[in-house]
């Protein structure tokens, strides 16, 4: 195997001041043009931030388009913060997360601006607020992203998926977006570096990737699912099973093993 030397010191500096100073401008312009414009104009802003955010930090984003409708439930395996970056390259999306991270220093302020729906573990009566928040943005058009698993994994295998966060669209009968997600490296070898997983700390997981000298992130959806007549439970397999075929995993009862990948290389 070919030994890929890290990105210099200088360079990785260089990278963490140029993406500080990119979120800066994240923040005001969300803060100062948000306002100013309608949905469509944040959704363009969106896109066009999580675009220069993968430059910054020399990922290359391979995927291919979806004729999915607006108004569609993304659903996706979970492995990085960068997730939610390179989903809006193609779908610019509400996404639902964990309530705690609400209270996170601008990252929590810059979610809820960005549609970002919490959700309190756990709690039944939250989670039917939840629902009905879920159900206003589909029905205005508007693309909601979830990350079932319900936690973040190294990217070498899927968890189960929490088929509950999928009521939404039993009630608007909205399509599901199957969404795949990978990290690579220069190779074209399965990258941990991005992984948010385990105990990896948020500021590991940035130097990890700061001393990357480039990454490929793969995004592949798989047609869009019908939800006309389907329980939950069969579309949290549907989805699930989606998904698991374009990483190259075998099925559930041994997730750890990948079938070859004939785009690797």
């Amino acid at each position: 195997m070919i030994q890929v030397r890290p990105t210099p010191y200088l360079i990785r500096v260089f990278r963490g001041l140029r993406l500080g100073l990119h979120f800066a401008w994240i923040a005001l312009g969300t803060a100062l043009l948000y306002p100013l414009i309608g949905t469509v104009g944040q959704a363009r802003l969106k896109q066009r931030w999580s675009l220069q955010t993968l430059k910054i930090l020399c990922v290359r984003l391979e995927t291919q388009p979806s004729d999915a409708p607006p108004g569609s439930l993304i659903v996706a395996n979970h492995v990085s913060w960068l997730d939610i970056f390179v989903i809006n390259t193609l779908r610019p999306a509400a996404f639902v997360a964990k309530a705690e991270i609400r209270q996170w220093p601008f990252i929590g302020w810059l979610g809820a601006r960005n549609d970002t729906v919490f959700l309190h573990r756990g709690s039944r009566g939250h989670a039917k607020v939840v629902n009905g928040e879920i159900n206003a943005l589909l029905n205005t058009g508007v693309d909601v992203a979830i990350f079932p698993e319900g936690t973040t994994t190294d990217g070498t295998h899927m968890l189960s998926f929490h088929a509950a966060l999928l009521q939404p669209v039993i009630e608007t009968r909205r399509p599901v977006l199957p969404l795949a997600l990978s990290y690579h490296d220069e190779q074209g070898n399965l990258s941990q570096a991005p992984s948010f997983a385990g105990n990896t700390t948020l500021s590991q997981c940035f130097l990890a990737i700061f001393a990357c000298r480039s990454l490929t992130a793969r995004l592949r959806p798989a047609p869009a699912i019908d939800t006309s007549g389907q329980t939950r439970r069969e579309l949290s397999q549907a989805a699930h099973a989606a998904i698991a075929t374009r990483l190259g995993f075998l099925p559930a009862s041994n997730p750890s093993e990948k079938l070859p990948d004939p785009q690797a290389g």
